[in-house]
């Protein structure tokens, strides 16, 4: 039987437990993966602490995004895809499909085939951050050459994959972190400029790089009180794209700045982007186009076997890596 990661409590990693489950059969619109990979996100983590805006139905599996081998398909499935090298984009209910382990039923619509020059490690770290990124800032944001873009949390996979979009529209990056370890690496990793928020004025950096004008997109999963900052080093006209709550505190609205630099604030997420098909295409084929090129390369900061599912979890929750999590599955 396969084996799968699944939770019976809410709470920290340590209540998850590698299980062996019945092998299942794809239904209607279905496909079944022999899994490869799974790329980590915080998604999960919010999910099993029970923050998430889906509530788990206990015991429940967990996962959005994996690579692997179409084994079997549904109903009403093009046999064509069984044998093909997938990976998933997320925006389907974890309740009902998750993913993590050896064996995973998915709805035909979430499968993105990926570049061959991909390793299933990394095919498992590319749909959910650059489609992430380049919904946001393309689709809602209408980035420009001339735009200064401000990304907290830039060490994230989104944040990484939005410097490389940054960098490959012409405008500029400016990456955002809280501590200083992290400023060397970002800046190899392709921002223009580095912002460490702990350890410095932002507003006064942002507007320093930015010769005054402000950032006009800022690209935010954090929330939270600081986005009084980001509106305040908002370009008038600016625009704030939340697309997460990491702070895990409320966010109020600025209104005072909001008003007097006409700026928006809007909520964001990736279902934007999976849910329109034109967009959907558009962006899939940017992104395939450059993944295969070699001018986008997803970021891995560090690979588990399948058995230290927990100690990936754990590793996500410290805030070290610089990139993308990815357990590795036989």
């Amino acid at each position: 039987m396969p084996r799968i990661v699944r939770f019976n409590q809410l709470g920290g990693p340590e209540n998850l437990r590698i299980e062996e489950a019945p092998s299942q059969q794809p239904g209607k619109g279905e496909v079944k993966l022999r899994v490869q990979a799974a790329g980590l996100n915080r998604a999960e983590s919010v999910y099993f602490h029970g923050r998430y805006f889906e509530k788990p139905d206990l015991p429940s599996r967990l996962g959005y995004e994996v690579a692997g081998i179409v084994e079997a398909v549904g109903e009403g499935v093009d046999s064509a895809w069984i044998g093909k090298a997938v990976a998933t984009v997320p925006g389907f209910s974890q309740n009902r499909y998750g993913t993590l382990g050896e064996e995973a039923i998915v709805p035909v619509g979430v499968l993105g085939e990926y570049p061959k020059n991909l390793t299933p490690v990394q095919a498992a770290a590319i749909w959910m951050q650059y489609l992430t990124a380049y919904g946001a800032l393309v689709d809602a944001g209408g980035l420009r050459t001339a735009d200064f873009v401000s990304i907290p949390a830039a060490s994230s996979s989104v944040g990484l994959a939005a410097i490389q979009i940054v960098r490959d529209l012409g405008a500029t990056a400016i990456a955002v972190t809280r501590t200083s370890a992290k400023r060397a690496e970002l800046l190899a990793l392709g921002a223009h400029y580095v912002v460490v928020s702990d350890e410095e004025d932002y507003v006064a950096r942002v507007n320093e790089i930015s010769g005054g004008k402000g950032a006009r997109i800022t690209f935010d999963p954090v929330g939270g009180p600081f986005i009084a900052k980001l509106a305040e080093a908002s370009a008038p006209g600016g625009i704030i794209i939340v697309y997460g709550s990491l702070s895990q505190v409320p966010t109020p609205f600025p209104l005072v700045p909001a008003m007097t630099r006409a700026l928006s604030v809007r909520g964001y997420t990736v279902i934007e982007v999976t849910q329109n098909p034109a967009i959907a295409k558009e962006a899939k084929k940017y992104i395939f186009d450059r993944l295969a090129d070699g001018r986008f390369g997803p970021k891995i900061a560090q690979t588990f076997p399948f058995a230290q599912t927990v100690e990936a979890y754990q590793y996500l929750e410290s805030n070290q890596q610089v990139g993308k999590v990815v357990i590795t599955v036989p």
